[in-house]
C-alpha cells in the first residue's frame, strides 16, 4: 500500500459575458489515505465527493486532484 493525497475542487462559473458568477471552492479538503495504485486512489477521491455536488449538475466543474505522497 502507498500513501496518496487527493482534493476536490469545485470550479468556478461564468456567464455568457465571461462575469464571474460562483466562486471557486474546495469541495473536499486535502486527504490522505492508502491505496494499492494511482486508480484505487482516484476512485476513493472520486466516492468522498458529497452527493449534492454529484445531483444538481455540478458534477462536470468538479475537479479530482491525487498525488502520491
Amino acid at each position: 500500500m502507498k500513501l496518496y493525497e487527493y482534493a476536490v475542487i469545485l470550479d468556478e462559473k461564468t456567464d455568457r459575458d465571461g462575469e464571474v458568477t460562483e466562486e471557486a471552492a474546495v469541495v473536499v479538503p486535502v486527504t490522505a489515505v492508502l491505496a494499492r495504485d494511482d486508480a484505487q486512489a482516484q476512485l476513493l477521491a472520486a466516492r468522498s465527493i458529497p452527493e449534492e455536488f454529484t445531483t444538481n449538475g455540478k458534477l462536470d466543474r468538479l475537479t479530482v486532484v491525487v498525488r502520491p505522497f
